[in-house]
């Protein structure tokens, strides 16, 4: 798949987040290539604090360029779930996330980035998980997988290796400790020879 692809697939959805005031990041291996190594993608990945109040101008908005369920999305809202948009013109598929109302997702979303997609264009600025926690995303992940994927563990390990010290060491020990993640940070710092 091409970049003009995925964007014209994620910028009218980050439109309409943005014109809602739907507080949203992107995740996933767009985020994890934007920080570590590039690997081509078929989807896209976002984190979005929705509201049910919400739902009907997000589905308004939407429904002329993607196939939404509005049913689907409120079912995500109540389980804190996720939810798909298919993209009509591409069929690239996007990925909704609606994280529960935990700390860690709060923090998250204090920390994300805004940043240029796609360089040397000044459209495609959009919101980022931040490098940290796009580790400790991808570390869940990983564990939930019962660590299968090398997928998500060369992600992992791209973001560390490409980012360095310039990591914030300290949250990402308290989280990985937190989410229940240590010894994979462990593990992915010896790994990537970054000391923990």
């Amino acid at each position: 798949m091409k970049k003009p692809d995925l964007l014209g697939a994620l910028k009218p959805v980050i439109d309409a987040f943005d014109r809602l005031a739907i507080p949203y990041y992107i995740g996933g291996s767009i985020a994890s290539s934007a920080y570590g190594i590039p690997r081509a993608t078929m989807d896209a990945d976002l984190i979005a604090h929705l509201t049910v109040a919400q739902v009907s101008g997000l589905v308004t908005l939407l429904q002329d360029q993607y196939y939404v369920a509005e049913a689907a999305i409120t079912n995500a809202i109540g389980s804190a779930s996720s939810f798909n948009l298919i993209h009509l013109e591409t069929m690239v598929k996007i990925d909704v996330f609606v994280p529960k109302k935990d700390a860690y997702q709060q923090i998250a979303l204090a920390r994300r980035v805004t940043d240029r997609l796609v360089d040397d264009d000044p459209d495609s600025m959009v919101s980022l998980a931040s490098p940290e926690d796009v580790i400790l995303s991808k570390l869940q992940w990983y564990q939930m997988g019962q660590g299968v994927s090398d997928r998500q563990w060369l992600d992992i390990l791209g973001v560390i290796k490409v980012q360095g010290d310039s990591l914030d060491a300290e949250y990402l020990r308290v989280w990985a400790e937190t989410l229940g993640v240590h010894d994979l940070w462990q593990r992915a710092c010896s790994e990537s020879g970054l000391k923990p």
